[in-house]
């Protein structure tokens, strides 16, 4: 479809939701103009217009953290957008995954628990910041000073923890060295510079 087909409001805005593309886990809400929809399909990554501002805006401009996009959809009235992006870092200004981090209590409804997709990805954003600061104090910088040889090793033997907890011990204890085993495939992967993104695309094919 023609972008100038969408319906715009009276101040040349339209809403445009960002939508994570493998989790589906709604992450901000922007306005876009036109002039900031067409710099969005031209670049790939999410161009807004700040009302406060009364300037086009960059999503990711100031922390690097900028969502790719994937797709671009309208709803059955044109006047709204919905963009599949794949973020590189924490959306919200706050650190958080998503700018919807709030919740209004709803009873039993509001006792839910991130997704594992969303602490994986908080995860990464720690273990960047540690492989970037190197802490003295922290294990994960101990990981990172030992280099990729003994990181693989400590992979390798937490998946045998896994291996060995699934066989034997209770279920909080497989959970707990589980856990432990994503830890270090996170820290492999930083040391290897690569995202955990690109597992969850090579999953999704397959999935196909």
């Amino acid at each position: 479809m023609d972008p100038k087909e969408l319906k715009f409001d009276k101040n040349g805005l339209i809403p445009a939701i960002l939508q994570h593309v493998l989790t589906r886990e709604v992450l901000m809400l922007g306005y876009m103009n036109s002039e900031s929809l067409q710099k969005s399909i031209e670049t790939g990554h999410c161009w807004f217009f700040s009302r406060s501002r009364a300037r086009l805006w960059e999503k990711g401009e100031s922390s690097g953290h900028f969502q790719v996009i994937e797709s671009i959809a309208y709803d059955c009235d044109k006047d709204t957008l919905l963009l599949q992006v794949t973020p590189q870092g924490p959306t919200c200004h706050t650190g958080t995954q998503s700018c919807f981090d709030g919740a209004i209590s709803t009873g039993e409804l509001s006792n839910s628990s991130p997704t594992l997709y969303a602490a994986l990805e908080r995860l990464q954003v720690v273990v960047h910041q540690r492989n970037i600061e190197r802490p003295a104090d922290s294990y994960t910088t101990h990981l990172f000073e030992k280099g990729i040889g003994q990181i693989a090793k400590k992979f390798g033997e937490e998946g045998v923890e896994v291996a060995l907890a699934a066989v034997s011990e209770e279920d909080d204890r497989l959970v707990s060295e589980t856990a432990d085993l994503l830890y270090n495939l996170t820290v492999l992967f930083e040391q290897r510079e690569i995202n955990l993104e690109e597992v969850g695309k090579v999953l999704l094919e397959r999935a196909k």
